[in-house]
């Protein structure tokens, strides 16, 4: 058996992105979703991680509520899924890929929101007591 390579885990996201509701995904126009084996050397060090599979997804840009006129040369608004951390966890936990893969693409996506890794323990927790 192998591992999914980059295609499966993008194809993986952008179902996933396709199963979200039509409002959710119209707020998200524009956001780009990309999928690399690991985040490069610089976001590693700006996001203060011990080692390469410590980042299993991250967004980029500037989320709808701190956005405003649009910047000249400002880089378009992106979600970056990490295959080989995303692997690790995977193989670590009883998940599925495609619900783990869902679960971080929301995550990132909830950044594009304006929240905070806080914020959604706090929403995540609401809705496991449920």
């Amino acid at each position: 058996m192998r591992a999914p390579g980059l295609a499966e885990i993008e194809a993986l996201a952008h179902d996933a992105f396709a199963a979200l509701p039509a409002e959710f995904r119209a707020l998200c126009e524009g956001v780009a979703i990309h999928v690399d084996d690991f985040p490069d050397g610089e976001t590693l060090d700006e996001m203060g991680c011990e080692s390469e599979f410590d980042l299993l997804g991250l967004f980029r840009g500037v989320g709808l509520a701190q956005s405003g006129e649009v910047e000249t040369g400002r880089m378009p608004n992106a979600v970056w899924l990490y295959r080989r951390p995303l692997l690790d966890y995977w193989a670590e936990h009883g998940e599925t890929l495609g619900d783990l893969v869902t679960h971080v693409l929301v995550h990132e996506i909830g950044h594009h929101f304006g929240l905070s890794d806080d914020d959604m323990a706090r929403i995540e927790a609401a809705a496991e007591s449920d």
